[in-house]
């Protein structure tokens, strides 16, 4: 069996990562505590350093999921509701609309939140948090949108999920991931780094050199190794870094959960479980959207930016799961979540 995952993992990915493509990709493919690693390409072309397992990658909104993993833990423990208005921690948020928003609806994405962060054209200058915070308050939605009645993707919505966070437990959202998701799961190369003043992350000399150079997919250099990219201006609103080798930990516990902490461990399932249908296809979970295919659904958390890209991929009832990391833009990461899992699963299934 483990043979034949192999060969459908290779015969997908390689086609997508030629010479003749930017950058590198490194995936894991996770089936019953059976790991495989697939890397090619490189995480520099001007040092022609190769992409390896270990190799850093800017995360992008896959971070959303340790982020929902805190809020299932923190209800899982009695520290949180997913009924609580926002503004319970924010008491700064007295608008209209956003004093109506719960936790609940942050962390599925229905709170009908859409700032100008969210979509094109991008802000020029990154925000400070006086005038998110003011942005927020003035926000209000088209006609007949409420909160928690529609699912709109909103990335503004998990920057205000993590000050919700850090005001409840008076914690860095940094040390909150770490310690509460990381080093249970013995996760060591996985980092919210703070931000530089050049928008370098800020790690040691060994990680840095671990790091992806960032292309776009025309194969333009966007920034140093190690750029992270925010248009907001304080502190935890940068990416996340990590390996294949240690996503492939996450995975493991998001598909398994075998051999982890019990109060963790439910605190996954419960990200996972579907709270609004979109349609007859789609759903959205906490930060994970559900994919409901002719015989497998499909549990992921696309993430990308101009520079980076990256995905997540879960079948929980077969015990299968896939990390594609990608420095560069535009990864076709549809691949996974309509070739890939399915072919998996049903490789699972014939057995």
């Amino acid at each position: 069996m483990i043979p034949m995952m192999r060969d459908i993992m290779a015969a997908e990915l390689a086609p997508t990562a030629t010479p003749d493509h930017p950058g590198g990709l490194a995936a894991a493919l996770y089936a019953g505590r059976h790991v495989d690693f697939f890397n090619y390409g490189l995480a520099d072309d001007a040092t022609r350093r190769p992409v390896t397992s270990d190799t850093l990658f800017n995360l992008a909104s896959l971070r959303k999921t340790f982020e929902a993993t805190l809020v299932a833990l923190g209800v899982r423990r009695g520290e949180l509701r997913l009924d609580e208005r926002v503004a319970t921690y924010l008491p700064e948020l007295n608008g209209g609309y956003i004093r109506h928003v719960t936790v609940g609806e942050l962390v599925t994405h229905t709170s009908g939140l859409l700032l100008s962060t969210d979509h094109p054209p991008w802000p020029n200058d990154p925000l400070s948090l006086r005038e998110f915070l003011d942005m927020l308050n003035a926000f209000t939605p088209p006609s007949g949108e409420q909160p928690g009645k529609q699912r709109i993707y909103t990335h503004a919505g998990y920057v205000l999920l993590q000050l919700v966070l850090e005001r409840r437990y008076r914690v860095s959202i940094r040390e909150l991931i770490a310690n509460r998701i990381l080093n249970p799961l013995g996760m060591t190369s996985t980092f919210v780094p703070e931000r530089a003043p050049d928008n370098r992350v800020m790690l040691s000399d060994a990680q840095m050199a671990r790091a992806v150079q960032g292309y776009s997919d025309q194969g333009t250099p966007i920034g140093p190794p190690g750029y992270q990219q925010s248009y907001f201006d304080f502190p935890g609103t940068g990416q996340m870094f990590s390996s294949a080798r240690d996503l492939a930990i996450f995975v493991a516990a998001y598909t398994d959960g075998r051999s982890i902490e019990p109060e963790l461990h439910e605190a996954i399932r419960m990200t996972q479980h579907e709270s609004f249908r979109v349609d007859e296809k789609f759903g959205q979970a906490m930060a994970w959207e559900t994919v409901h295919l002719d015989g497998v659904t499909v549990l992921d958390k696309p993430g990308g930016l101009n520079n980076a890209s990256g995905y997540i991929g879960l079948v929980p009832t077969r015990r299968l799961g896939i990390v594609l990391l990608a420095n560069r833009g535009e990864y076709p990461h549809e691949i996974a979540r309509y070739k890939i899992l399915p072919a998996l699963a049903r490789v699972v299934a014939s057995r």
